[in-house]
């Protein structure tokens, strides 16, 4: 006789446990709070949409905050496992300039939706919209829209705290803490970062970016861009180091980044480039043999005393160590994603939680942190395909 199997939330952890799940075994039903499945999927295509990276599996495993936690279910469904399932059901993908994976040229985030949810209709994988998880009746079975629930397994895959025009509303953390379950608050992660801009450079470099820079903090370095914005800075350099900053931030009531603007040179070579110019004048120099863009000169010279900034031997020192110093994040809803939520000590090597058998959590619910460019999705989609694989092998 089949086991049934509840998951509650309808996101990719969810699309790829369902479709690894063996269906000889298992009846599986998909609770989902909206009227659709993968809405924040959808979001997340809006900007890009980037389904994982390229980069080979040990260094990609490295880009987890904790990445122990993850290590299995990654190897368990690599990258490359991810692109070939894809191809699988109808969505051929490529890699692009930076490396990320994104489905092939013409295909809609909405289409790749499509093919997934097909794929798991195929399975005659049961869908139930607007079914709200509530908690638990006295025999640790699910309330949903206040009915008790009978099932043999039951998944949550909830989601975090971003992008609550989605559902993602983590309005369940104190559920699951009331229940004895150990919890971490929701904090923002890939998000902008304040910062006190004098008004005057704010006024003529608001949305300007900062290509090819480093940006470093607490001993980790991240190169890519960022832009500047009202708030501060926002961008795939910055995002990258949300684990080191908010634990800096945790610490003091504010912590310092450092730019390099020019990663590619070392401290002798600027010095050489400057020092043997043809150009006279310092912002020059900075512009045609440095190649430093408007925002980056400004920056120096806003924030540089007049004798540092002409002074070559302390401006070659800060155009490789420029300080700045960050305030305070984004509001959650205004970040990419979260970390918190369920502590992972919580939950054993196979996501179960340690006071409730035969009750699971995966996928951003669970307190774990990844930079974007196809991270995030790639260890919901790995943790899915982990446990699915782990429940047929013990039925």
């Amino acid at each position: 006789m089949k086991k049934q199997i509840a998951i509650i939330g309808a996101g990719p952890s969810t699309f790829l446990l369902a479709a690894f799940l063996d269906t000889e075994k298992f009846d599986i039903t998909i609770y989902e709070r909206n009227k659709t499945a993968g809405r924040k999927f959808l979001v997340a295509g809006k900007g890009g949409f980037n389904l994982t990276h390229s980069e080979p599996i040990n260094p990609f495993i490295k880009r987890y905050t904790p990445h122990d936690v993850l290590e299995q279910a990654l190897l368990n469904f690599t990258n490359s496992d991810f692109r070939d399932w894809l191809d699988k059901i109808g969505i051929p993908t490529y890699i692009g300039s930076s490396k990320r994976v994104y489905p092939k040229a013409g295909i809609k985030p909405i289409e790749v939706l499509t093919a997934i949810l097909n794929f798991l209709n195929e399975k005659d994988v049961v869908f139930k919209y607007e079914h709200l998880f509530s908690g638990w009746d006295s025999n640790k079975n699910p309330i949903i829209n206040n009915k008790t629930i009978q099932t043999d397994y039951i998944v949550f895959s909830l989601g975090g705290s971003s992008w609550k025009i989605t559902g993602s509303k983590g309005d369940w953390l104190n559920t699951f803490t009331e229940k004895s379950i150990k919890t971490k608050p929701f904090q923002a992660s890939n998000c902008g970062y304040q910062i006190g801009w004098k008004p005057s450079f704010l006024k003529q470099h608001e949305g300007t970016p900062l290509k090819n820079i480093a940006i470093s903090c607490n001993n980790s370095t991240q190169k890519g861009e960022v832009v500047i914005t009202k708030f501060g800075l926002e961008g795939n350099a910055i995002y990258a180091l949300s684990p080191q900053i908010r634990a800096q931030l945790a610490k003091n009531s504010k912590t310092a980044i450092f730019i390099d603007f020019k990663p590619s040179l070392n401290l002798e070579k600027l010095n050489s480039k400057i020092k043997e110019s043809k150009y006279r004048n310092i912002s020059e120099i900075l512009k045609k043999e440095l190649k430093l863009s408007g925002a980056q000169i400004d920056l120096l010279k806003t924030y540089l005393s007049k004798e540092e900034y002409l002074n070559v031997d302390l401006l070659i020192k800060n155009i490789k160590k420029f300080p700045l110093v960050i305030q305070n994040t984004a509001p959650i809803d205004r970040a990419i994603s979260t970390v918190g939520g369920i502590d992972l000590n919580a939950v054993t090597k196979n996501f179960e939680l340690k006071n409730m058998p035969n009750s699971f959590c995966i996928g951003e619910m669970l307190d774990w942190d990844a930079p974007t460019g196809g991270y995030l999705l790639q260890a919901c989609a790995s943790m899915g395909v982990f446990l699915a694989k782990h429940l047929n092998k013990i039925n």
